[in-house]
C-alpha cells in the first residue's frame, strides 16, 4: 500500500501529494451561503472528509481567514455521509469543517439503514440523505430482536462454559464491541489543519484562523466533542443531541464538565430525543462557562440533519457560530431571547446561564 502511494507520489509530483485536495464532490449545489461549498478528500487526510468553500482564496479575501470546526459523526460512525447536508451548508457559510471518516456514500447508507431502524422512534419514519424512507422498527419488533439478542449471548455463554470445563482447554476468546472513531482524532484533525496553515506549499497557507476552533458532534460524536473540549485551542462547542450526564461514553464522564473554558451550545429534539435528558442534566452541571440549552420541542434524536441543507439545525449552529466565531453580536438574541428565536423556530424554547 505505501509502496504504490510512493509511486503514485513520483508520478503526479508534489500537486498531488503535497498536502493537496485529491477528489472534491459538490452537493445541494455547493450550500446557500456566500462561498460555494465543495466536500473535499485529502490525499494526507485519509481518514476524514473536509467541507470548504471551493475558492478559499476568495472566500478570505471576503470573508477573512475561515474559522474551524472539528465534527464527530452520530453512533461514533466512521463517515460523515448522514450529515453531509447540515455540514455542507455550514461550509458555504465561511467556515472549515473537518469530519471523522472517509467518504462513502453506498457503505455507509447501508450501515446507516440499520442504525436507524433500531434507534429511530418508532412510527416515525427516517429519510436518509439519499431520499430513501426508512421505518423504523415497532417497540414489539425491537422487544424481539432484544429477545433474539440474548439468546445468543446465553448460548455463547454456555458454550464458552462447557470450553472451560475441558481439560487444558484454551478460554475462548469474548468478543468484544469497538467504535471505529474516537475523540482523539478531533484534535488530529486539527493538528493537520495547524500543521498546513502553516505550510506555504499548502493551499489552506494562512487560510485558516485557528483562533476560531469549535469543536462539534452529534450523539455519541457529542460525546466525542465534550471529550476534547479541556483543550485550550477550542473556542467553542456545539453538542447535538448529546449530553454525558452520569453515564459513560467513548472514555468521558461528567468529570470532562468540569474542564470547560469556552461558550458551550446543546440542542435537543424534545420528549423523543433519548438525549433530552442527558442534554439539560448537563446544562444543570455546567458551572462558569456560558451555556445555552435549545429544545426543538419536536424533532427527536435524528434532528433535520436529512433536510435540506440541514434543516432549521443548519440555520442555529450557524447563528450561533457567526457570533462566537465572527462576532456578529446581534445573533445573541436568537440564543438569549425565546421570542426571537421563535420567529425563526417556531415552538422551539431556549434556557441560557453564566451571559454576562
Amino acid at each position: 500500500m505505501k509502496k504504490s502511494l510512493f509511486i503514485l507520489c513520483l508520478l503526479a509530483g508534489s500537486l498531488w501529494c503535497g498536502a493537496q485536495t485529491s477528489r472534491t464532490m459538490t452537493v445541494e449545489d455547493g450550500g446557500t451561503g456566500l462561498y460555494h461549498s465543495v466536500i473535499v478528500g485529502d490525499a494526507s487526510l485519509p481518514d476524514f472528509t473536509i467541507y470548504r468553500p471551493a475558492d478559499l482564496k476568495a472566500a478570505v479575501e471576503k470573508n477573512g481567514k475561515l474559522p474551524v470546526i472539528l465534527y464527530g459523526n452520530g453512533a461514533c460512525m466512521n463517515s460523515s455521509v448522514e450529515a453531509r447536508y447540515f455540514l455542507n451548508e455550514i461550509a458555504s457559510h465561511g467556515y472549515v469543517v473537518v469530519a471523522i471518516g472517509p467518504y462513502n456514500e453506498a457503505d455507509f447508507i447501508a450501515h446507516w439503514k440499520d442504525v436507524m431502524k433500531t434507534m429511530a422512534p418508532s412510527g416515525k419514519p427516517v429519510v436518509l440523505a439519499n431520499g430513501e424512507v426508512v421505518k423504523p422498527m415497532t417497540e414489539a419488533e425491537k422487544a424481539e430482536m432484544m429477545k433474539a439478542m440474548q439468546a445468543q449471548r446465553e448460548a455463547e455463554q454456555k458454550a464458552a462454559a462447557r470450553s472451560r470445563s475441558k481439560k487444558n482447554a484454551p478460554a475462548p476468546e469474548v468478543p468484544v464491541e469497538r467504535r471505529p472513531t474516537n475523540p482523539r482524532q478531533l484534535l488530529q484533525a486539527l493538528d493537520w489543519l495547524t500543521d498546513r496553515n502553516a505550510d506555504a506549499a499548502s493551499e489552506y497557507y494562512h487560510m485558516l484562523d485557528l483562533e476560531k476552533v469549535s469543536v462539534m458532534g452529534q450523539s455519541c460524536g457529542g460525546a466525542q466533542a465534550l471529550g476534547v473540549t479541556h483543550d485550550p485551542r477550542i473556542a467553542s462547542a456545539i453538542i447535538l443531541n448529546s449530553g454525558i450526564a452520569d453515564m459513560s461514553m467513548q472514555g468521558v464522564d461528567k468529570r470532562q464538565l468540569a474542564n470547560l473554558h469556552s461558550p458551550m451550545l446543546y440542542i435537543v429534539g424534545g420528549d423523543e430525543d433519548m438525549a433530552t435528558p442527558n442534554g439539560t442534566k448537563d446544562f444543570n452541571n455546567i458551572q462558569g462557562v456560558p451555556v445555552v440549552l435549545l429544545n426543538t420541542g419536536v424533532d427527536g434524536h435524528e434532528g433535520s440533519y436529512y433536510e435540506t441543507h440541514g434543516g432549521k439545525y443548519a440555520q442555529a449552529v450557524i447563528k450561533w457560530l457567526d457570533w462566537q466565531m465572527k462576532g456578529k453580536v446581534a445573533n445573541a438574541a436568537f440564543f438569549l431571547d425565546e421570542a426571537v428565536l421563535n420567529l425563526t423556530c417556531p415552538g422551539w424554547t431556549t434556557i441560557n446561564k453564566n451571559f454576562q
